[in-house]
């Protein structure tokens, strides 16, 4: 079954959390209610990625992370760090990070493959075509699907020759980084078109705008944890390796059900409901 990453965002401007957990204690507490709550992974970020959001001194970063991730590794709790400094993947790693997950796929720093490669974690190289200031402006596709898989490919080849073992990527086609909400949706239905590339695949499409548009207007960021639950069945159908969310009891729940449904019928992935008995 997909594994359940969950978001702790150690940020005061977060768009999803509202900064919620951006003191160490309250994101202690909050890791550790995540892997209560079912999160195999718990995903820990020092620095906000969402559009328009300025920038962290790394420095900064780790004073936020470094404290969080001692204590919840500390504690059993198998973490990944969100990052694009390499230096901060570096000090995750050595805190106690079993995975480095980076949004720019070793674009936006030039030491992080060899870092990636030293460490010999789990490296998830993600789409990404700029930082939060300028990706909107880079939403620009012939393609969306035929084009993320090539960019990604790329990255993968150059990461595997700076030293990065294969056998340690993860892709993630950047929902929501560079995208616009027609882009997101076209990726999620063909997720398969990135088999062939045969890595994991990891899904992160928690509370992100294009969720909203199953949504009433006026719903709160909140509500698209419904919608998010409903998608994450859907990439694990797909096969995906990891779905990245905020709200992990929904998503477990949701993963639930798709397992009592499956060891009811003795099959794997989608259900022909149509076929079942009434």
């Amino acid at each position: 079954m997909t594994l359940v990453m969950g978001v702790l965002n150690v940020t005061p401007d977060s768009f999803s959390d509202g900064g919620r957990w951006a003191s160490t204690d309250a994101a202690i507490a909050h890791g550790l209610e995540l892997a209560a709550q079912g999160a195999d992974i718990v995903d820990v970020g020092g620095e906000s990625t969402r559009p328009g959001a300025t920038r962290v001194a790394p420095a900064e970063e780790r004073s936020r992370v470094i404290p969080v991730i001692t204590e919840l590794a500390r504690n059993g709790v198998r973490i990944s760090v969100d990052t694009l400094n390499a230096d901060t993947a570096a000090a995750a790693i050595d805190a106690g990070a079993e995975i480095i997950n980076d949004v720019s796929g070793g674009l936006a720093d030039p030491l992080m493959a060899a870092v990636a490669a030293r460490s010999e974690r789990t490296y998830i190289a993600m789409h990404w075509r700029g930082h939060a200031q300028e990706m909107g402006s880079r939403a620009v596709y012939d393609n969306v699907v035929t084009e993320v898989h090539s960019e990604l490919a790329q990255r993968v080849d150059v990461l595997t020759k700076a030293g990065v073992k294969r056998s340690n990527l993860v892709i993630d086609p950047g929902l929501g980084f560079a995208k616009l909400a027609e882009h997101d949706w076209t990726l999620l239905a063909h997720l398969s078109h990135f088999d062939d590339l045969e890595l994991p695949v990891m899904v992160g499409a928690s509370r992100k705008r294009f969720v909203a548009a199953v949504l009433p207007a006026q719903a709160s960021v909140l509500a698209r944890d419904l919608p998010t639950a409903v998608i994450s069945v859907l990439a694990t159908q797909a096969g995906a390796w990891a779905v990245r969310v905020h709200d992990v009891s929904a998503t477990r729940t949701a993963f639930n059900v798709l397992e009592r449904v499956a060891a009811a019928g003795n099959v794997c992935g989608p259900v022909a409901w149509s076929t079942m008995e009434s």
